[in-house]
């Protein structure tokens, strides 16, 4: 009995129902955690990795900017930092003013001398003087040499790494098509790049009973009305009917809040530029979801009629409509 329970839970192939789609039975079991973030990234934190981890190649490019930096003024001032107790620990002698720079302590008159020798800047105010200084400042240069290019190779492979920058709207919403209700949401390439191929693939997951009585995340793909574009110029509807075949059929917006359900949306096309596959992913939760609702036209017309543009200030707007029509 015990191992057909466990047999309902796990994968049985990629359409069924229990599929956790790599999430796992732990994270899948978390009833108020978020799969999947609206930025993409996955809700699930990874502890005791340790510094190499984190100075991963393939971590220094799709880090943040921010982070990138916070790392690049860390090590420059660690690497500075050292060489400036070295040069002090060569002596009072070890390095020669010739001129009043208004800096009397050995460590900091150290530490800029470092920063100049660095960046090659030669201000000729400090002097290094002795055998064991003028080795640290050829050892030095070859540092700040080796990690100029390790920092300018980063920064020109985070700028020229193709990445789909596609914006979801922020609410997702239940609209209708003829007598059907409709889940749709839209999305747009705030990129000039053109992404052609692009596919779309949908699903839901929300909390179910089994047979058992326990209570499971369960996962189901939904169909959509197009699951592709060629092109993609301009912005893209994506809409799921849901029709007596949906998994959403009858479902009313208590049902969906009260199921913990989850939409997660995956898209993958062809970057044109660089001909390299990208990807996209985000979701919305059930609160996240406006019920009885359509999307406001962004289209922008010139004075002949005819469409000209998109207007992205509207992207997000929505406006209600009746409950049915």
């Amino acid at each position: 009995m015990a191992e057909q329970e466990l047999k309902e839970t796990h994968i049985k192939g990629p359409d069924d129902p229990s599929s956790d789609l790599g999430f796992g039975r732990v994270v899948s079991s978390q009833r108020e955690l978020r799969l999947l973030n609206r930025d993409g990234s996955f809700n699930v934190q990874k502890r005791g990795e340790g510094l190499h981890a984190f100075l991963a190649y393939s971590n220094l490019v799709s880090t943040t900017w921010s982070r990138f930096f916070i790392f690049v003024a860390v090590v420059y001032l660690a690497l500075n930092g050292f060489f400036a107790v070295a040069y002090t620990a060569c002596g009072p002698g070890g390095l020669v003013n010739t001129l009043d720079i208004g800096i009397y302590s050995p460590f900091l008159k150290a530490f800029f001398f470092s920063i100049h020798t660095s960046a090659t800047i030669g201000y000729g105010s400090v002097v290094p003087v002795g055998l064991p200084t003028n080795i640290l400042v050829a050892l030095e240069s070859v540092v700040s040499l080796l990690g100029l290019a390790v920092v300018t190779g980063l920064v020109f492979a985070r700028f020229s790494r193709p990445v789909a920058d596609i914006l979801f709207s922020q609410k997702a919403v239940m609209s209708w098509m003829g007598n059907l209700r409709s889940f749709q949401f839209r999305i747009i390439n705030t990129r000039n790049n053109q992404i052609i191929d692009l596919h779309a693939r949908l699903l839901v997951s929300r909390f179910e009973t089994n047979a058992s009585g326990t209570v499971v995340r369960r996962y189901y793909p939904l169909s959509l009305e197009r699951e592709s574009v060629v092109f993609f110029p301009l912005s893209w509807t994506i809409v799921h009917t849901i029709d007596k075949d949906s998994p959403l059929f009858g479902i009313t917006e208590e049902e969906l809040c009260k199921s913990g359900a989850e939409f997660l949306i995956l898209l993958t096309g062809m970057d044109e530029t660089f001909s390299q596959v990208v990807n996209a992913r985000s979701s919305y939760r059930a609160n996240e979801v406006i019920w009885d609702a359509k999307f406001a036209d962004i289209f922008v017309y010139d004075p002949g009629g005819k469409m000209a543009g998109i207007d992205i200030k509207r992207f997000h707007d929505t406006t209600q409509i009746s409950t049915q029509p």
